[in-house]
């Protein structure tokens, strides 16, 4: 890996177009020259051709350098490349559990693109899924993962009849021929497999317009009364959207020095007109901060404190505050969890999440069948790898939980049970200590109760 980071640094440092840029830009310089030249004396044109012959072939011969150079780097690059990644056969199980699950992984799919804001591509995307047929059940002969429609046929797959088209061709979101993928799958607990993709593609339409003028134009109001118009479902999640928002606001109008940071939505001038910055927030304070008295009155007391330090915001206790780098970075990331979250949907797409992991995963795995494959072992292990995967903290969603009593990891068929003192132990571990639904006690307490008082806890 050094000898492959060393060309790398390398071809950072030489393959670089800034030296190739400038010599082709004297290269511009000296044809408008003499460009510039013939037009003013056009009886001079022969001798103006004769002398820029020379300088031109020079500056043609640095270009011609400058890419050899260029060239040179990468081709050794990628011979680097190619040394440190020989190229290996895939994994190959004989079992593939997404081969009779293709509308599963279409549908996923989809919802990607459509994450994405990649709506044209998601559009020819479901017409030409649902332009297949199906694929046969080898066992019955049957379509597999499609539940029979009215016509004997397989389901819409992107079911919204009310979506009218921008344009003239068919509805990509429709299809009575059968094929594809549905959003209104039975097995899915997610809201957004309620609605059709053309629903969806307006919450996401709707949620990009909000990120770009959140991110691209650091404009509060469109996120703001998206967060008031949702108010009670976000505070009915804990969410801190709307407060995070006016919080930025506030520091907005703090340090503004222009009327034309308050102008409001739809071009009316605001109520802090003519009015400083520090007395602006202070007006927004009084007009919004009511709000939020209930959770965050110690936070909204403490932005209107910092008005003390007005002079000197930089030597005082709310520096970080109001001179956050990352903080129309960090609302952006809020809003985007909270509106997915408000749809059903995690924060990053599953597909992203699942390729970038088993994309960190494949080189443990590969080597794995290799190993397995020279000492002729076998894998006997249920729902269990025999290695660990090293993955990055931000893709570990699930805690796992050892039972204090047995040492043993719990399980979907034995997990952890929390008691009435809340201890928590493995079902099994209860089962024994409880001899059936006797009363027993916690074995970390001297509390004492039932099997059937104790709940699940689900990590």
């Amino acid at each position: 890996m050094e000898a492959l980071l060393a060309e790398q640094s390398k071809l950072e440092k030489k393959g670089n177009l800034a030296k190739t840029i400038e010599d082709v830009q004297k290269t511009i310089d000296l044809l408008t020259n003499a460009r510039a030249s013939v037009a003013a004396d056009p009886t001079s044109h022969a001798m103006t051709l004769a002398k820029l012959k020379s300088p031109l072939d020079s500056s043609f011969d640095k270009v011609n350098a400058d890419l050899k150079e260029i060239y040179s780097s990468l081709n050794k690059y990628s011979k680097a490349l190619d040394k440190k990644f020989r190229p290996v056969a895939l994994p190959s199980g004989n079992d593939d559990p997404l081969s009779s699950r293709q509308a599963l992984t279409n549908r996923a799919i989809a919802m990607h693109l459509l994450r994405e804001g990649q709506f044209g591509v998601a559009s020819t995307f479901i017409a030409e899924a649902n332009a297949k047929t199906p694929p046969q059940d080898v066992a019955t002969g049957t379509p597999s993962d499609w539940s029979a429609g009215a016509t004997g046929g397989p389901p819409s797959p992107f079911v919204n009849d009310d979506v009218e088209m921008e344009d003239a061709r068919p509805n990509p979101w429709t299809n009575d021929s059968g094929g594809g993928v549905s959003f209104n799958s039975s097995t899915s607990t997610e809201s957004a497999a309620k609605v059709g993709a053309g629903e969806l593609q307006a919450k996401f339409t709707e949620m990009y317009h909000i990120l770009h003028a959140l991110k691209n134009n650091h404009d509060l109001q469109p996120a703001i009364q998206w967060a008031r118009k949702h108010s009670e479902a976000l505070e009915l999640r804990g969410s801190n959207l709307e407060f995070e928002l006016c919080r930025l606001r506030f520091v907005e109008l703090y340090n503004s020095t222009s009327d034309s940071d308050v102008v409001t939505e739809g071009g009316a001038i605001g109520p802090y007109f003519n009015m400083n910055g520090p007395l602006r927030a202070l007006e927004y304070a009084r007009n919004t901060f009511s709000h939020f008295s209930k959770r965050q009155l110690r936070e909204t007391t403490a932005l209107v404190g910092s008005l003390a330090f007005s002079p000197e915001l930089v030597t005082s206790p709310y520096k970080n505050v109001f001179y956050d780098s990352e903080a129309w970075n960090d609302v952006s990331k809020s809003f985007v969890r909270e509106f997915c979250g408000m749809l059903g949907l995690s924060e990053q797409s599953p597909l992203y999440t699942a390729v970038t992991a088993g994309g960190i995963a494949l080189p443990v795995l590969e080597k794995l069948e290799r190993v397995m494959g020279e000492v002729g072992g076998q894998w006997t292990s249920v729902n269990e790898l025999p290695v660990e995967i090293p993955l990055p903290p931000s893709y570990l969603f699930h805690s796992i939980f050892v039972c204090p009593v047995s040492k043993e990891q719990a399980t979907d068929a034995n997990p952890p049970m929390m008691l009435p003192c809340g201890h928590v132990i493995a079902k099994e571990s209860m089962e024994k200590i409880s001899r059936g639904n006797k009363r027993f006690k916690c074995p970390y307490c001297p509390v004492e109760s039932y099997p059937r008082d104790a709940k699940k806890v689900i990590l």
